[in-house]
């Protein structure tokens, strides 16, 4: 029984004629030290016997590397065009990957099939290691790179307890910052407009919005918060909603910039001045908080730097002879103080 009988054949096919999972067999034709020498004869006599050739795999099999590096975004691309935190993070990683002489390769996987192409593509070995963002909750995809023996890091994190190597910036003081400053210039209905909840992102904003509620004494309501999806028109949304729901809030903050540019619009149709009506505070300090009409405060994250820590990150995790430990860098947020507050 060859592998013929279905086209070309699969690293699953290879994975079950040698007898080992799929990860091994990425880990050989990859020239990984950490694999047996059992393993690794079980796997070439499959390879051989199959005629499982993925593109470049003979070289890679003789140590060789591809010098090129995954950029993963699951977004559609007007969210990356839209979202100055994509560039700015594009801009980080690509400058490190230059200076360590390697090719960035940007991947948009909008769809399951997509995720499934890339997955393909990266069983072919033509990556040596992967850089992920923006990657909500039940994404399988960071833990299948892994099997298939590539080094990943993630631009933030799944959970509280992501065994996957990632840079993240400070998101539950980025709301506590936000509240704390609020409260400071006297506001005392503070609403918040979260992003979608399947991201870690947007729970550890949410909490500390709630945290920093709790510390100035201001109970929690559920009517002043909204959840929005990290969109302009989300953000008119979902401030309409709140308006709706309690006309009197004096403050909100937006868990991010693009956001509560759509919360400025909903407020202004309604008639609310910012900030004499109602304070606003954004998150990401990118180039729509400084344009903004009153410009917007907002917490600063260091994109570029999360980017180039994410490359340098993955450079050494792929350079190692042995595992390494998972990973995990949080860097400090800013609070960037404009009029939208008063």
């Amino acid at each position: 029984m060859g592998g013929r009988h279905g086209g070309r054949p699969t690293l699953d096919q290879v994975a079950a004629r040698a007898g080992v999972g799929r990860g091994t067999v990425s880990r050989v034709i990859n020239g990984s030290p950490r694999v047996s020498e059992q393993a690794r004869t079980a796997v070439s006599r499959a390879v051989s016997e199959l005629g499982y050739v993925p593109d470049r795999a003979a070289r890679a099999l003789a140590g060789s590397r591809t010098d090129a590096v995954a950029l993963v975004i699951p977004e559609a691309e007007a969210r990356l065009f839209a979202e100055p935190y994509f560039l700015d993070l594009i801009r980080g990683v690509s400058a490190e990957l230059a200076e360590a002489d390697k090719q960035l390769l940007l991947t948009l996987v909008r769809s399951e099939q997509e995720r499934q192409r890339f997955e393909q593509y990266l069983a072919a070995q033509r990556v040596d290691g992967v850089l992920l963002a923006s990657v909500h909750g039940d994404d399988p995809l960071p833990d299948r790179i892994r099997e298939l023996g590539l080094p990943v890091v993630m631009n933030g994190r799944r959970t509280e307890a992501e065994p996957v190597p990632y840079v993240d910036s400070d998101n539950v003081a980025a709301g506590r910052t936000a509240v704390a400053h609020l409260v400071g210039r006297g506001r005392s209905r503070i609403a918040t407009i979260a992003g979608p909840l399947d991201m870690y992102v947007a729970r550890a904003r949410l909490g500390g919005y709630r945290a920093g509620l709790a510390e100035a004494g201001l109970p929690p309501e559920e009517a002043l918060e909204a959840i929005g999806d990290f969109t302009e028109e989300g953000g008119r949304r979902a401030m309409r909603l709140l308006l709706d729901r309690r006309p009197d809030l004096d403050a909100v903050f937006v868990a991010s910039d693009v956001m509560a540019a759509g919360a400025r619009g909903a407020l202004r149709e309604a008639g609310r001045r910012v900030p004499q009506d109602v304070a606003l505070v954004g998150v990401d300090d990118s180039p729509a908080a400084r344009l903004m009409d009153p410009p917007l405060t907002s917490v600063r994250q260091p994109i570029g730097e999360m980017g180039r820590t994410m490359a340098r990150m993955l450079l050494r995790h792929g350079a190692a002879t042995a595992p390494v430990e998972p990973l995990r860098q949080v860097l400090p947020t800013e609070l960037i103080v404009r009029r939208s507050c008063g």
